[in-house]
């Protein structure tokens, strides 16, 4: 669990690819402190479990249906990445909850400045879209952002200056793939509601004609 408050910009040291697999080595400094093999880290909102570590480094193993669903195997030798320690109980969720599996990706559109806000325009599919929502949550590798517009091709963020000086979405720009986490909640709602329909369509199929034909009635 995590909350999309992005500790530190970690950069990529090796990346050994598998036939459809990737093993990172991340260089890093403060996120070390108190890590230990077996740790889940998000690294660009992507939930990566610690496999071995030195004094300024660690990998993770990145499986096929993780490559599928993210844009990590479009990173290369010394991209920069956000990096993330899993929450511990006793923190402030100054975020909100992120679980650290992508929903899938989007591309950048477009880049506007406007004072001290950067506005990011990303374009994504039926399947993400459905889930954001005017005002809700949403995780940009691995960064906690609110939505600030959202239509059927596309949806708008604006990231304050900390936020672009703290994450790699600073220098995010046209045709950059990013990562996308939507708000869980929602997913568990929906999960929830098209059970209720389904329950609610198979008690209303059973009819007398039903019950006549299966000699019921």
């Amino acid at each position: 669990m995590f909350t999309g408050l992005v500790e530190e910009i970690g950069a990529i040291k090796e990346m050994i690819r598998g036939s459809k697999s990737v093993r990172l080595a991340i260089s890093c400094f403060r996120i070390l402190d108190d890590m230990k093999i077996g740790d889940s880290i998000a690294v660009n909102g992507v939930c990566l479990t610690v496999t071995d570590m030195g004094d300024s480094w660690f990998s993770a193993d990145v499986m096929p249906e993780t490559i599928r669903k993210t844009g990590l195997d479009k990173l290369s030798i010394a991209g920069r990445v956000n990096l993330e320690r899993a929450l511990r109980l006793s923190d402030r969720l100054g975020g909100h909850i992120v679980t650290g599996h992508i929903d899938g990706t989007g591309t950048v559109i477009s880049r506007v400045e406007e004072d001290n806000a950067i506005w990011l325009t990303i374009e994504a599919k039926d399947d993400i879209l459905k889930y954001i929502v005017m005002k809700g949550s949403v995780v940009l590798d691995g960064t906690s952002l609110t939505v600030a517009y959202v239509d059927d091709r596309c949806f708008k963020v604006s990231l304050i200056t900390h936020t672009a000086g703290e994450t790699t979405l600073g220098s995010r720009k046209p045709g950059d793939q990013i990562n996308i986490e939507c708000d869980v909640i929602g997913k568990y709602v929906e999960k929830l509601l098209n059970r209720d329909s389904h329950e609610a369509k198979s008690k209303q199929d059973i009819s007398m004609e039903f019950l006549r034909s299966n000699g019921f009635a």
